[in-house]
């Protein structure tokens, strides 16, 4: 064999194992994965994220799936993110039921290398980011006002939220006294009831207020099925016409009660959209991308991200992307 020859050969073995590396590492690439753990599987609301966690995993080509118990709790949704860290995932993607309970485990997480990025949780200590929507203090506000001027603003209300340590249902209830305090003096807050993510839980629980307090004369919901258990009870009771229901929900939940008038409004943003962006947050992060103030993240709503930090010192992502839905306009939203 002539020297030529071998060097030939020792060419296309070098140029063979350059394209095998490279395979590699785009293989590679593709086989890293992402979960997104949340609340619960059985609500309609994350049957939505559902789609947007899918759409993901196929536009990056990447492994992206979602899992959660059951039922809300956040004992069992610890014990889903004990089994992904030992699993080894390179991204978990959690919307946790209460944000002080998951930042054990959340610490743990990074602490074995994984990207963690949370949903629902702005005032979250263990996580490379947190993603929300939209400002929660304005989103708060905006049910207030929403629901003030359905009651003449005045007259009693309460609140209702998923859980008492949930962030962001906090968050929104707590902008929303405080600007009924300065902005609605003639209202009065009943009081704040927490709910359990369980529509009806919050039926039983209208039910004994519309008995204790049969002067109340608006609602404001934090979970989605917050207006849908207070709404059936408010129907049932003939009070639909006197009572302003006002909170977060979508039309697979709240749809009749919007066309019977027992809801009068609900207001979201889409689960999907949010799934999908919080999955390209963890997918920079894992990249070593920079996130920046005012940056697209080529999702809608989050064409121009407002980046702030949290008292944990933990960067916070705000979209701008709520919805209102109400009988008039709730067909467009197919979720």
């Amino acid at each position: 064999m002539t020297k030529k020859v071998l060097f030939a050969g020792l060419l296309i073995v070098v140029a063979v194992s350059f394209l095998v590396a490279g395979e590699t590492g785009v293989m590679a690439e593709e086989k890293k994965v992402y979960a997104t753990v949340v609340k619960s599987v059985a609500f309609n609301w994350f049957k939505r994220m559902e789609v947007g966690v899918q759409n993901f995993g196929k536009e990056y080509k990447v492994e992206a799936f979602m899992e959660g118990p059951s039922v809300a709790d956040s004992a069992q949704q610890i014990a889903l993110i004990e089994d992904l860290i030992a699993q080894g995932v390179n991204a978990i993607i959690n919307v946790p039921y209460g944000v002080e309970e998951h930042e054990p485990v959340q610490k743990k997480a990074m602490a074995e290398g994984i990207v963690v990025v949370t949903h629902e949780a702005s005032f979250v200590k263990n996580a490379h980011y947190d993603v929300e929507a939209f400002d929660n203090a304005s989103y708060g506000e905006e049910i207030m006002i929403e629901m003030a001027n359905r009651m003449g603003k005045k007259g009693k209300y309460v609140q209702f939220v998923g859980s008492l340590t949930n962030a962001s249902h906090n968050e929104w209830t707590d902008a929303a006294l405080a600007y009924q305090m300065a902005n609605f003096p003639g209202m009065e807050l009943v009081g704040k009831y927490e709910t359990k993510e369980d529509m009806e839980v919050v039926y039983n629980i209208m039910k004994d207020l519309l008995k204790t307090h049969p002067d109340i004369q608006g609602v404001q919901g934090s979970a989605a099925g917050d207006v849908v258990g207070a709404g059936r009870a408010i129907e049932e009771a003939g009070r639909a016409e006197q009572i302003a229901v006002v909170g977060t929900s979508i039309p697979s939940y709240a749809g009749e009660l919007l066309k019977t008038g027992a809801v009068d409004l609900a207001m979201a943003w889409d689960p999907a959209t949010a799934g999908f962006a919080a999955n390209v947050v963890a997918m920079m992060v894992l990249k070593g991308d920079k996130i920046k103030d005012g940056m697209d993240l080529k999702v809608p709503g989050y064409e121009k991200i407002k980046l702030v930090t949290n008292k944990a010192g933990t960067p916070i992502i705000y979209g701008a992307a709520w919805l209102k839905m109400d009988a008039k306009n709730m067909d467009q939203y197919q979720f």
